[in-house]
């Protein structure tokens, strides 16, 4: 389990992925190729992503979950992909701003 909140940078420990919370609150088991992520410059990689979760992480792409209470930000691409209490963490897509006529 990882503290999130907001400019915490956490790394995968199987992967080259890294992130920094964007939006976020609480303890979250964090994970990124199916092993716990830890704060930056804490761990080594060791190991690779498992089957089931090395969809990748894309640089500069915000990854969120489905109620929109956790936010990340990737600052460095990777294999595995990122999970927030064992749901998957999706790309963030855009929001659309009114029109201004």
């Amino acid at each position: 389990m990882v503290e999130l909140k907001p400019g915490a940078r956490f790394q995968s420990t199987v992967c080259s992925t890294e992130v920094i919370v964007v939006k976020g609150a609480g303890e979250v088991d964090l994970t990124c190729g199916g092993a716990p992520m830890v704060a930056s410059g804490t761990g080594e990689i060791s190991g690779s992503p498992s089957g089931d979760a090395a969809g990748g992480t894309q640089l500069g792409k915000r990854y969120g979950n489905a109620d929109e209470t956790i936010e990340l930000l990737a600052t460095k691409a990777g294999d595995g992909s990122l999970a927030a209490d064992g749901g998957a963490l999706e790309i963030a897509q855009a929001k659309t701003l009114p029109a201004s006529d």
